[in-house]
């Protein structure tokens, strides 16, 4: 049973489903002016094309009321000029003919440009949002917006927007034809308005909110069920399938009921508005026959007015059917330009690092309010030096190598480069100069050229196997079919996870940044081979700022400087030997290692 209120519903659901902000009423407002100027001559071209196919369909009820007029008048076959209102019928409907089908290819090339403006708008923002922004989002809530959003608003797009406006015009036509033809019966049209106006009111108040959360409850439902894709042999390891499968009952139930919810909204909405046509037909003949036993009009009047009142039906109903379509559109709208609403990674242009010594100083930070991970970490880090930063599990290693290569910003404190603080500088400048490659490889459908030059667009053949040279990648590469050609990524040329791997640092060698933060960044190639690169990775590196993450110790072992980080703090820093020779934190890591 479907009851009258809202569902029993969990509001920590939805509003824990995403991280990335839904837009407010003003941003969605503002973007659809944005589109709307952007396609204005369009719109244009299509209310003029719906206009003239509006005026032509006004013909046949003017014509035919003309006629029952003249058989009212006891008027000859002769005096009807019945060849005349025949040639003239057809010249109108091959006229609305021909404009409709303008209408209709029109509406639906202005739907398509408009939903690719959308997509473009999107992918070009969220691309240019502040790469932290992006990580704490996580999967579920950003792949939900991707696909179930786009999907939603790609029918809005190619037919609710374009027919709405013409069922607007087409409505302003008919009640204007109406006051002009029989003038009498226009007020009787205005009947079932307060009927329309207090069913549209009910539904529209509860409407957009049921909507939002729907989505919102959907939002949770991909949330989860990613979550435990992602992690199942984790979930497996610690028998959480049941809590997880608990989990996603739960969301689901939530999320449908919602769906229910809207579908009664629905449900309520269609039968008042059939009731509203049945009743601006009834009033306009009921009135107009009083009219006419009156003699205030003709029946050729009553007649033409009872038509266009009849093909009010039509363009009523499409307004209410596309704007109950654009109640889910506004919500998927909302959701995709709220990426609007963050403040891009724009920084200050005005910065330029003097310089490439990169500093820490005290600094704090923390992925949620009040909880840091970090506490009062001061470190400096001289140009060439190679750094590297061991520690156990958790202790906050990747979190502070991620600080070092501006991806987020302290709490408290500052982190520079050339004296120039990395939060302030726009994210292209501080990806010039510092590059992060850490444990998650992406490989892009697409040749392996294609691929590669990712770092270095301009990059000719030779650079881009002197890179692969560089990462021990030649062999596997030489040995493909198609050489650089070949396509690659998923439905191409399967990759293992140590090529991905690979794929990644050859990028990294032609990005040739100056500095460079490795979180792991060999951790999918066995011991021997992870060695083997890293050696040859050596050369390439030479001469640059390396910090390198890593629970392997022969990476420290090489390292120039090496940071102890312990709960979120750096209790040593030192040489390999000095460490060692000082037997804390670092030299029982070693001995552990060693054996």
């Amino acid at each position: 049973m479907i009851g009258l209120a809202p569902p029993a519903y969990d509001p920590a659901a939805p509003k824990t489903a995403h991280t990335l902000p839904v837009g407010s009423t003003a941003t969605v407002r503002a973007y659809v002016g944005v589109l709307f100027r952007r396609h204005r001559q369009a719109f244009v071209v299509l209310i003029g094309a719906n206009a003239l196919a509006v005026i032509a369909s006004m013909t046949g009820p003017y014509l035919l009321g003309s006629l029952v007029q003249n058989v009212s008048n006891d008027a000859g076959m002769h005096d009807m000029h019945l060849g005349r209102i025949i040639a003239l019928f057809s010249v109108a409907l091959a006229v609305q003919a021909y404009f409709v089908r303008q209408v209709r290819l029109r509406g639906a090339v202005l739907g398509e440009r408009m939903l690719a403006d959308l997509r473009e708008d999107f992918l070009v923002r969220s691309v240019a949002l502040p790469p932290g922004v992006l990580e704490r989002a996580g999967t579920g809530d950003l792949l939900s917006r991707i696909t179930t959003d786009i999907d939603r608003l790609a029918n809005a797009m190619r037919e609710a927007v374009p027919q709405l406006a013409i069922g607007v015009v087409w409505v302003g036509l008919l009640l204007g034809g109406l006051a002009v033809t029989a003038p009498q019966l226009a007020p009787a049209v205005l009947i079932a308005v307060p009927l329309l106006t207090v069913g549209c009111r009910w539904y529209y108040r509860r409407a957009p909110s049921a909507y939002r959360s729907e989505a919102a409850g959907y939002a949770a439902v991909a949330a989860a069920l990613a979550e435990t894709v992602d992690a199942g042999r984790t979930v497996e390891a610690h028998r959480l399938g049941a809590r997880r499968v608990e989990l996603s009952k739960k969301r689901i139930s939530q999320w449908t009921a919602w769906e229910r919810y809207t579908l009664w909204l629905r449900s309520v909405l269609f039968p008042v508005v059939n009731i509203t046509h049945v009743t601006v037909l009834c009033s306009v003949l009921m009135v107009g026959g009083v009219f006419v036993l009156h003699g205030w009009i003709g029946v050729g009047q009553l007649t033409t007015g009872a038509l266009i009142a009849q093909m009010l039906v039509d363009p009523v109903g499409l307004i209410l059917r596309w704007y109950d379509e654009l109640q889910v559109a506004q919500v998927s709208l909302a959701r995709l330009v709220g990426v609007q609403e963050i403040s891009p990674d724009e920084g200050d242009g005005s910065l330029a690092p003097e310089g490439r010594a990169v500093r820490a100083d005290a600094v704090h930070f923390g992925y949620r309010p009040g909880l840091d991970v970090l506490h009062k970490v001061s470190l400096e880090i001289r140009p060439g030096t190679r750094l590297a930063l061991v520690g156990p599990s958790g202790a906050g290693k990747s979190t502070l190598g991620r600080l070092l290569a501006g991806i987020y910003a302290p709490r408290d404190g500052r982190i520079t480069l050339g004296d120039a603080e990395l939060s302030r500088m726009p994210a292209e400048q501080v990806r010039a100069h510092v590059a992060l490659v850490n444990q998650e490889h992406h490989v892009f459908v697409g040749s392996l050229r294609d691929n590669l030059r990712l770092a270095r667009p301009d990059a000719d053949d030779t650079r881009l196997w002197a890179a692969l040279n560089a990462v021990d990648a030649q062999d596997w590469a030489g040995g493909l079919e198609n050489g650089l050609d070949t396509e690659v990524g998923s439905g191409g040329h399967a990759l293992t996870p140590a090529q991905a791997q690979q794929i990644a640092l050859a990028r990294l060698v032609l990005a040739d940044p100056h500095t460079l933060v490795l979180d792991e960044a060999t951790s999918l190639l066995d011991p021997r081979a992870a060695r083997h690169l890293e050696r040859s990775l050596a050369r390439v590196l030479d001469g640059r700022t390396v910090v390198a993450i890593a629970h392997r110790l022969h990476t420290a072992h090489d390292a120039d400087l090496i940071a102890v980080v312990e709960n979120g703090r750096i209790s040593e820093l030192g040489s390999h030997d000095a460490l060692v020779a000082a037997d804390g934190a670092y030299a029982a890591l070693w001995r552990s290692w060693h054996g």
